[in-house]
C-alpha cells in the first residue's frame, strides 16, 4: 500500500472520528432510527436522479447498503441513543476490522497470517475488557448494539472489497440507496409518528443537528465513504480495515476535549489492547533483504596466441630501382 493511500486511510479516520461529535449534536434533536433514515435519505434521492447505476453485482451493492449503510448505522445510533459514550462508540465500533479479517477467513476463504490471528486475538481482549467495564457501568446494553453495528460494517467491508466498482464514488452513492426506507419504516412503527414530528420543531438543540447532520453527510458519507471505497477498491479489505483503529483515537481525544467524557482505567486499559491488537495484526512482516549468491567464474579457455606472420620470400621477385 503506497504511502500517498495511507496518507489517504488516516484522513478517512480523522473525519470519521470527528463525525462522533456530529452525530451526537444530531441525537440531541433527533430519534436515532429517523436520523438514520435522514442520513441517507437526502443523499439517495439525487443519487436517483444524476447517477447512473454502478455496475457491479446486484448482491453487492445490497450488501454494502445493508451491512455498512443500514446494520451500522442503526445499531450505532441505537447504542449511542440510549447511553453509549460517544468516544467510547468510536472505540467498540472498530470492531469492525477483526470482524472484516474474520469475516472474509470464514466466508470467502481469505488468508489470515500468525500476526493477524495473535493481533485480533489481543484486540478481542481488549473488546472483553470494555465490555467488562461497561457491564460495571451497567452500560452493557449499548456496548453489545454498537458491537452489532461493528459487525454490519465488516459485511460492508467484505461486499465493497469484491464489487471491484470501475467508479468508487457512485458505489458510495448507491450503497445509500438502500437504507432510507427500512430506517424510516422502523421509525414509525418505533418511535412513532409523534416523535418524527416532535424532532422538526424549532428547539435550542435544532440548529446543531442540521449542522451535524450536514457532516455527516458531506465529510462523513460521501468523503469519508467514497475515499474508503475507493481504497477497498484498490487493496484486501483485511490491509484497509485496520487503519479504522485511528477514528477512535479522534473520537475518544475529541470528546474528552468537548464534551467532557471522562475514560475510566479498565476502559482505557482495554482500548489500548484493542487499538495496540489491530494494527499488530496489520503490519507486514518485512522480508530481509536478498543477497545475491556469489556467481562462480565462467572457465574461459584462453585464446590461441596468433602466429606471426613469416615473411614473404623475395627470391625470384623483380627488384625495385
Amino acid at each position: 500500500m503506497p504511502i500517498s493511500h495511507r496518507l489517504l486511510a488516516v484522513s478517512v479516520a480523522v473525519m470519521w472520528g470527528l463525525n462522533f461529535i456530529a452525530i451526537h449534536a444530531s441525537l440531541e434533536q433527533f430519534p436515532p432510527f429517523l436520523l438514520a433514515a435522514l442520513r441517507f435519505a437526502v443523499i439517495a434521492v439525487p443519487t436517483i436522479l444524476l447517477v447512473p447505476r454502478p455496475k457491479v453485482p446486484v448482491r453487492w451493492l445490497l450488501g454494502y447498503g445493508i451491512g455498512f449503510g443500514t446494520l451500522q448505522f442503526l445499531f450505532l445510533y441505537w447504542g449511542m441513543a440510549v447511553g453509549m459514550p460517544t468516544g467510547l462508540a468510536s472505540l467498540v465500533l472498530q470492531s469492525s476490522a477483526p470482524f472484516t479479517v474474520l469475516l472474509g477467513a470464514v466466508a470467502f476463504r481469505d488468508r489470515v497470517s500468525a500476526r493477524q490471528v495473535v493481533g485480533l486475538s489481543v484486540a478481542t481482549l481488549g473488546l472483553a475488557v470494555v465490555g467488562w467495564s461497561q457491564a460495571q457501568a451497567a452500560a452493557f446494553g449499548p456496548f453489545l448494539l454498537v458491537l452489532a453495528g461493528g459487525f454490519g460494517w465488516a459485511i460492508g467491508n467484505v461486499s465493497s472489497a469484491r464489487a471491484k466498482a470501475p467508479n468508487p464514488l457512485h458505489l458510495t452513492l448507491w450503497m445509500s440507496v438502500v437504507p432510507p426506507i427500512p430506517m424510516l419504516a422502523l421509525s414509525l412503527v418505533i418511535e412513532g409518528p409523534d416523535a418524527i414530528g416532535e424532532a422538526f420543531v424549532p428547539s435550542p438543540h435544532l440548529v446543531p443537528a442540521l449542522l451535524g447532520l450536514a457532516y455527516t453527510v458531506l465529510i462523513g458519507t460521501l468523503a469519508g465513504s467514497g475515499i474508503w471505497t475507493w481504497l477497498m477498491a484498490r487493496h484486501p479489505a483485511g490491509v484497509v480495515a485496520p487503519f479504522s483503529m485511528l477514528v477512535p483515537v479522534v473520537g475518544l481525544s475529541a470528546s474528552a476535549a468537548l464534551l467532557g467524557e471522562a475514560i475510566g482505567m479498565w476502559t482505557a486499559v482495554g482500548a489500548a489492547l484493542v487499538i495496540a491488537g489491530v494494527l499488530w495484526g496489520a503490519r507486514r512482516r518485512t522480508a530481509p533483504p536478498r543477497i545475491p549468491e556469489p556467481r562462480t567464474p565462467e572457465l574461459v579457455s584462453p585464446s590461441p596466441t596468433p602466429t606471426p606472420a613469416r615473411p614473404r620470400s623475395t627470391a625470384g621477385a623483380p627488384r625495385t630501382r
